[in-house]
């Protein structure tokens, strides 16, 4: 922008000789109320309010679920299991079009009304403006995103009601600590959120009245699904502000994997903070005063919209891959196999408490597991859906180990999905014989998230001595 549109600018917010601009707390609640008058914007808030509860609700008494997702297998086991995955489906395609509809048009809106000169001339500060606006589109995403939360919870809770959690290790949560845990779950949701937000105020900006400018964060998102879905290296993954969408799981193990979390939640604000920032720049530049300027096109979309955030993601990538010690996709054999080792040890003492067996401890089963790729043709690194897993494990009193078989598919993101191929009464079928009547198996099928960053603990090993 020229320093005459500068001028020209200027000159249109001092038109009152002595006129002082308006507070930006004034400003705010008036572009508050705007969003909040909104048809639009009042249906979503009611589909926040209703769909999720309605959907934890109705999949809780169905006899089919959603084990596709993290935590959907044990939607029928607790409440405390919707609000996660209404959170994994929000973060794939809920929040990215909220953002587009509040962020992705806050600017937009007025390019199509032709009301730029008549509220500057009232604010008489571009730059309260800019804040005003920014604010109130966070604020009204924001109450969003709590609704949301609190209709999976309260649905998932009236459904099923306010029980244990088996975490992404399988581990058991007390009800207090999976609440809280997943409280915390969604109050991290907010940070790529923010991200995706900042990009749809850079995209209305940049777009003006164009529809385009609707579309950004959507765009961006579904990006952000298709990089995380190919076997981009960790610092790569981690350097996209998506990767927070994923890296709640972390929470729900023992202990507690926050290095990931804490990692993909500050590159999200950084995100955030750099598309506000040149959001701010290009607005403060802009020539409202003969109306023909629609958006920032040309040179300004690439020079403002493009590059800084192409400059971003190489700076990021730099600094996950100079601050964090894992290399290529971050999936190990010695991971999977501590990983796989790990969840069947933790479930193997719930299936024991079904079947009213003695208790056992994870250290008295010494369970282990032998996994490998393609049959021993495939290097035993990455994602596939072609492991192969041997699990052993101990019992007090017994010289023999037990064995069981699992097919593994493991994504990408290090999720991974463990399918029992026997012996029967151990994973081999979906139900378990107990005292009071069959009851799921937790061994039949269950999940898993490797740990991308960790470095694999001495887990036992049964290939080994």
């Amino acid at each position: 922008m020229t320093a005459v549109a500068v001028g020209r600018t200027a000159a249109v917010v001092a038109a009152e000789p002595g006129a002082r601009p308006v507070p930006v707390a004034r400003v705010y609640r008036f572009e508050l109320v705007k969003l909040l008058s909104q048809w639009r914007t009042r249906l979503l808030m009611l589909a926040c309010l209703t769909a999720p509860a309605l959907f934890t609700a109705a999949v809780a008494r169905q006899g089919t679920l959603p084990s596709d997702t993290l935590f959907g297998r044990w939607m029928h086991a607790t409440g405390w299991a919707g609000p996660l995955v209404v959170l994994g489906f929000a973060g794939s395609w809920a929040l990215p079009l909220l953002t587009s509809v509040v962020a992705g048009d806050v600017f937009a809106a007025e390019d199509r009304l032709g009301t730029w000169r008549h509220l500057l001339v009232t604010v008489r500060s571009p730059r309260r403006i800019f804040a005003a606006k920014a604010l109130a589109g966070v604020t009204v995403i924001v109450l969003l995103v709590v609704a949301l939360a609190v209709s999976g919870a309260v649905g998932g809770l009236a459904a099923v009601g306010d029980e244990p959690l088996v975490g992404v290790d399988g581990h058991l949560l007390a009800p207090s600590d999976a609440a809280g845990s997943v409280l915390l779950a969604w109050a991290c949701a907010l940070a790529p959120t923010l991200a995706l937000a900042a990009l749809g105020l850079l995209g209305s900006v940049l777009l003006g009245r164009s529809p385009m400018g609707l579309l950004v964060p959507a765009l961006a998102a579904v990006a952000m699904q298709l990089a995380q879905v190919l076997p981009l290296p960790v610092a790569l993954r981690l350097a996209l502000p998506g990767y927070a969408f994923v890296s709640w799981n972390g929470l729900f193990a023992e202990p507690g994997r926050l290095d990931e979390l804490l990692v993909a939640v500050a590159v999200s604000l950084v995100w955030a903070a750099v598309a506000t920032a040149a959001a701010y720049l290009l607005f403060v530049r802009r020539d409202f005063t003969t109306g023909s300027e629609d958006g920032v096109v040309g040179r300004r979309t690439l020079s403002y919209g493009v590059l800084p955030l192409a400059g971003l993601l190489a700076l990021t990538t730099g600094a996950v891959a100079a601050a964090t010690p894992s290399t290529g996709s971050g999936i190990s054999q010695a991971k999977v196999q501590q990983e796989v080792a790990t969840v069947f040890a933790h479930l193997y003492r719930l299936q024991t408490e079904q079947l009213h067996r003695p208790a056992v401890t994870e250290a008295e089963l010494r369970a282990g597991a032998a996994c490998q790729r393609g049959d021993g043709q495939v290097d035993p690194e990455g994602p596939g859906n072609d492991w192969r897993c041997v699990v052993t494990w101990h019992l007090p009193g017994t010289d023999a180990p037990g064995t069981a078989v699992y097919q593994l598919d493991v994504a990408s993101d290090g999720r991974l999905t463990a399918d029992g191929d026997g012996p029967k009464e151990v994973n081999g079928y979906f139900l378990v014989h107990t005292p009071t009547g069959d009851a799921p198996n937790p061994l039949w099928q269950f999940d898993g998230q490797v740990a991308l960053l960790a470095s694999p603990t001495n887990a036992p090993n049964p290939t080994k001595g």
